[in-house]
């Protein structure tokens, strides 16, 4: 599948300024992968208190930025139309074996790659890895589920 740009990647995730922490998609292949891109920069809103001496992205985000990828992932592989798209929302529902091997900073191209790993009673299991110039930063196992929201 093509690249997804910002204004597409609006329409798959509820997630806006300053939580939206996706810029691009660079590909995707339904029901197995997905790579996605956020270019980390010195206006984050963030990096004012985490750390204002020595800005660092907090992990926390990166592990956010991982699962926003894996939400596209299981919209896109889980082939709901426009319509469901408005009534659904994929929920983080846990983070396992979460590691955290270098700093991002401003100036980083963050790379998140987020692999299918199974789908057991509606909980989605993925390993995702985010990387910067080719090394990891951080790796982690996620666990989403599904939800419909009342309209």
């Amino acid at each position: 599948m093509a690249e997804i740009d910002i204004n597409k990647i609006k329409n798959f995730l509820p997630h806006r300024y300053p939580f939206l922490l996706l810029d691009k998609v660079l590909d995707v292949i339904p029901g197995e992968s997905i790579r996605a891109l956020k270019n980390v920069t010195i206006n984050e809103p963030f990096f004012h208190g985490h750390f204002p001496e020595q800005p660092l992205m907090p992990g926390v985000l990166i592990v956010e930025a991982m699962a926003q990828a894996a939400a596209i992932l299981g919209v896109i592989s889980g082939a709901e139309s426009r319509d469901d798209l408005d009534n659904i929302l994929y929920y983080l529902v846990g983070v396992d074996k979460a590691r955290f091997r270098k700093t991002v900073v401003p100036g980083d191209q963050l790379i998140l790659e987020v692999k299918f790993i199974t789908v057991k009673r509606n909980i989605w299991k993925f390993s995702a890895t985010a990387s910067v110039d080719g090394k990891i930063v951080a790796n982690t196992e996620l666990l989403t589920t599904v939800a419909e929201i009342d309209s």
